[in-house]
């Protein structure tokens, strides 16, 4: 094993909602530590030494506490001081980046393009919790293979020639999380199945027959009332690199197995900046929840069809928290075209950009043609004879 030099200091590491870097040496040499996915410290990689995150300064921090929407966003319309922060933008693709300590330019994790370390002083709010890698880099690119192997549609030959075409990259991605009631009133119209007999007239044996059917009508009244709901931890990803039907498909979230946030846990990684604000989030969080008010609504009417007209929830008892959680994040090419995809670090689910066999598609449609066909001609053939 490399022994470190005499008393080598740690690097310095950027800290989200900090005015300055910290450094991360161990406790028994000195050296620079890195955190270790899938532990709870980071490990020395000359000694071997453990090192515990979370000392006096997190005692009595729980990751699941929520802190008051309403007087935050007050707070923030008085300007009131928050955390100041050091951090990057990449120009390609506008993603915003934590500084890394003693780099005059990086590789974006998003796109790949370099990025000129001119950086920007910001506030924002502390991140609250943290959920620390536990997948690591190699079980990572494991789940990728394992991804392109159950892809449907794909080209035969992509298994075999789909090369990591970079680095492999940790990347803590910025969430927020929202608690709140609702009241909401709301007015409509309940409908209620009835049934009539109406005559009708058929050809029998060529001969014309009068018969009664019994059709199906709807009584249409109207209702108004008021429902009320509770939400618990609704997730709303505060990046906007990464697209949104990638960041679902990244779901779910161990959001049981959060840590109080320590700086130590980014070391060696990326964090991003949140570019999507508290009260813009709250905005998006608001459309998390009408499918489940609309559900409650259509309950509280009753009957068998509902029709709602209008309503307007109102918000109580509004919690939030800024969460920071992992991903592994690369590309892939397959003839000379570049392919991203994610790996959540908690979970091993991957998603991302895929190519696709144009032929299998085409024949798959043609198959499922002479499938229906088929049918279609054994039906006539039966009521033929």
């Amino acid at each position: 094993m490399e022994d470190p030099p005499p008393s080598m200091p740690a690097e310095d590491e950027p800290t989200p909602g900090s005015s300055g870097p910290r450094r991360f040496p161990c406790a028994q040499c000195g050296a620079k530590l890195e955190f270790a996915a899938g532990t709870d410290g980071l490990v020395c990689p000359y000694c071997g030494r453990e090192n515990v995150i979370g000392g006096a300064e997190n005692a009595g921090i729980s990751p699941h506490e929520e802190l008051d929407l309403q007087s935050t966003l007050s707070r923030m319309e008085a300007a009131a001081p928050s955390y100041a922060t050091e951090s990057v933008k990449c120009q390609a693709c506008a993603a915003s980046i934590a500084r890394p300590p003693n780099l005059e330019s990086f590789a974006c994790p998003y796109c790949g393009s370099n990025i000129v370390t001119t950086a920007e002083s910001t506030r924002l709010i502390k991140p609250r919790g943290v959920l620390p890698f536990k997948v690591t880099r190699d079980a990572a690119t494991l789940a990728f293979r394992g991804w392109l192997k159950s892809l449907w549609f794909a080209p035969s030959a992509l298994k075999r020639h789909a090369a990591i075409d970079a680095a492999i990259n940790g990347l803590y991605l910025p969430y927020w999380t929202y608690d709140c009631r609702t009241e909401t009133p709301y007015s409509g119209q309940r409908g209620d199945y009835y049934y009539v007999t109406v005559p009708y007239t058929t050809v029998v044996n060529g001969k014309t027959v009068a018969r009664t059917r019994q059709e199906r009508r709807t009584r249409w009244s109207s209702a108004s009332g008021r429902v009320r709901n509770a939400f618990d931890d609704l997730l709303v990803i505060a990046s906007t690199s990464l697209p949104p039907e990638v960041a679902e498909r990244l779901q779910p979230w161990d959001l049981a197995d959060l840590k109080p946030y320590d700086d130590a846990f980014l070391a060696g990684f990326v964090a991003e900046r949140y570019q999507v604000d508290l009260a813009a989030g709250f905005t998006v969080a608001q459309g998390l929840m009408r499918p489940q008010i609309e559900m409650t609504i259509r309950a509280d009417i009753g009957g068998d069809e509902q029709r709602i007209a209008d309503y307007r929830p109102a918000y109580f008892d509004m919690k939030f928290k800024h969460l920071l959680l992992p991903v592994w994040i690369s590309a892939f090419r397959y003839l000379n075209k570049v392919y991203r995809f994610y790996v959540n670090a908690r979970t091993g689910e991957v998603t991302g950009e895929r190519p696709y066999s144009y032929w299998k598609i085409a024949g798959a449609v043609v198959g499922g043609l002479l499938i229906v066909g088929g049918i279609v001609a054994v039906i006539v053939a039966v009521r033929g004879s």
